[in-house]
């Protein structure tokens, strides 16, 4: 493939603990990803995400790492690694691995040394302060995980800065070492043959050398929050401009290398789409990034058009990453549930909707069967959040639970016995891989026709996107390559209400649901979805029609 392999590639995330089991110990592991990889090349995937498989203690699930440069004995060995980098690339798959460079474990080698003294050769590792005159922390910044983000070392007489857990401490990036370093551990990985890196918390590198205060977030009257984080705006304690040069030093190292690529997670809150833009502009930073402004609840015409118009008006260069789920929020078929449709429909059309936007994809496991969040009780989350803020909060671990693969199997075909890590439960067990694969009409099916029909079409890869003119809940917009005259239209009806709409020019392809066209008037039923295919001497003209 080329360099640019990842414009507009679909990139499938795993979650490794959750994904297959090959050893009975109830959680997955490297060997039975790599036993997998048939099922991710044959849906249609170009790449895999692998969330952090390094040695940790486990506090966040591997996002407090210990030793960068080695395999947690949960999932295996570096041979173990090596081998799955061979399977993929034999079925034609590209893989991305996890990077958490903004905070380590305190179990880190690093931190317990700085954390000994102020004097020690990593001191200045990790981001320190001393405590206003009061004994109070330096400033009012929290931590996502709750309660203040500084936590007291004694030895030091000193705080160290938290973003996350206690136990997660963040890096001091504007120490030159500090990023040397870093960059150093990355490179490991691509000598061993990576193709690319998943940059976790890309926005939370740099803090202000000021340490000032963040100021409120502004809110409505008697608005209720779950955790004090989200009261503040977080202007200080993450998103700073010297960011950038961090990021600028990972694309110049990347580049070293034939077709490698970076997506970053901007964990931003109104700004995430000019972040995204700023971080992704030009040949010198990140080549993609994503935000959670599709990971929310919000599911409108309106609100998809106004992401994808407002990341592309901030510069046409720049290069988007979307996704409906991944392994931070509730799945997408449960956050989306209140809008009317039945499960598969919700999931047909959500996969329709995916498969037109322009930019790069990402589709979580178990997305194409489907699934729905796992209800757990108290007992069995592993989550901190969830642990912490119960019930208001529950925590992560219902869209973590194992990959389902055979509902006749033991733990549903994802481990050999029934005592794994989160449960597998009957709702998800139903839905399996080994239920839905001999259905030509089921959901696993629909998911795998739309994917084909995206990497089908060029103008749905890197065509150029402009929205129609339409009502809520209607959404429509065509993708155009100018080099080739491809237009392609996609139209979506966003209610469980049937819609019309006139439809001037182009030819009905591709899958379809709920859609019939006379003439120019195209009726979509529920959830309905098409697709038309066009060219710039033969537009296609999308308008409100008759109600």
């Amino acid at each position: 493939m080329a360099d640019d392999w990842w414009r507009g590639a679909i990139i499938y995330q795993i979650y490794p603990r959750a994904f297959q089991d090959s050893n009975g110990d109830g959680i997955g592991d490297l060997k039975g990803i790599t036993g997998r990889l048939r099922y991710v090349a044959d849906l249609g995937a170009d790449a895999v995400w692998l969330s952090p498989i390094f040695t940790s203690p486990m506090l966040d699930m591997g996002y407090d790492v210990s030793d960068y440069t080695d395999i947690d004995p949960l999932f295996g060995t570096l041979d173990d690694f090596d081998d799955l980098i061979a399977e993929a690339k034999r079925l034609g798959l590209k893989v991305i691995i996890d990077q958490v460079l903004s905070h380590s474990s305190d179990k880190h080698p690093f931190f317990s040394e700085s954390r000994a003294s102020r004097t020690n050769p990593k001191a200045d590792w990790y981001v320190w302060a001393d405590p206003k005159p009061d004994g109070s922390p330096p400033n009012n910044w929290t931590s996502v995980f709750g309660g203040p983000a500084w936590e007291w070392e004694p030895r030091r007489q000193q705080f160290y800065l938290h973003n996350f857990l206690i136990e997660q401490p963040d890096f001091n990036c504007h120490n030159p070492a500090v990023q040397d370093w870093l960059l150093g551990t990355m490179k490991f990985w691509l000598d061993r043959g990576v193709d690319g890196f998943r940059l976790d918390t890309v926005n939370y590198y740099m803090h202000d050398l000021q340490l000032r205060d963040n100021p409120p977030e502004p809110r409505e009257p008697g608005a209720v929050f779950v955790n004090t984080y989200d009261m503040q705006d977080h202007r200080y304690s993450k998103t700073q401009p010297e960011n950038l040069g961090f990021i600028e030093r990972m694309r110049a190292l990347t580049d070293q290398y034939e077709g490698r690529a970076m997506v970053g997670e901007v964990g931003e809150g109104r700004r995430a789409i000019e972040v995204m833009v700023d971080y992704t502009r030009g040949d010198g930073r990140l080549h993609m990034a994503y935000s959670f402004d599709m990971l929310g609840p919000s599911f409108s015409a309106g609100h998809f058009r106004s992401r994808i118009g407002n990341f592309f008006a901030g510069n046409a260069s720049a290069w988007p990453c979307w996704s409906f789920s991944n392994h931070d929020v509730s799945r997408h078929v449960t956050r989306w549930s209140e809008h009317g449709a039945s499960q598969d429909e919700l999931s047909e059309l959500s996969a329709a909707l995916l498969m037109g936007f322009e930019g790069t994809l990402g589709i979580y496991q178990g997305d194409e069967l489907g699934l729905t969040d796992t209800e757990l009780s108290y007992d069995e989350l592993t989550d901190p959040p969830g642990l912490r803020f119960w019930p208001m909060n529950k925590g992560r671990d219902g869209c973590r639970t194992p990959m389902v693969w055979d509902a006749e199997q033991t733990a549903a075909g994802f481990s050999d016995t029934d005592k794994t890590w989160l449960p597998v439960k009957a709702p998800q067990a139903e839905r399996s891989v080994a239920q839905q694969a001999a259905g030509n009409d089921s959901t696993l099916q629909k998911w795998r026709t739309l994917i084909a029909f995206r990497k089908s079409q060029p103008a749905l890869i890197d065509g150029k996107t402009t929205f129609a003119d339409v009502p809520e809940p209607l959404l429509a917009f065509t993708r155009t390559r100018p080099e080739s005259g491809d237009v392609l239209a996609c139209v979506y009806n966003l209610s469980p209400e049937p819609q019309r709409l006139r439809v001037s020019g182009g030819t009905q392809i591709g899958p379809s649901a709920q859609a019939d066209r006379r003439g120019d008037e195209l009726s979509l039923g529920p959830n309905g979805f098409a697709y038309f295919e066009g060219s710039t001497s033969k537009p296609i003209t999308i308008t409100a029609g008759e109600h």
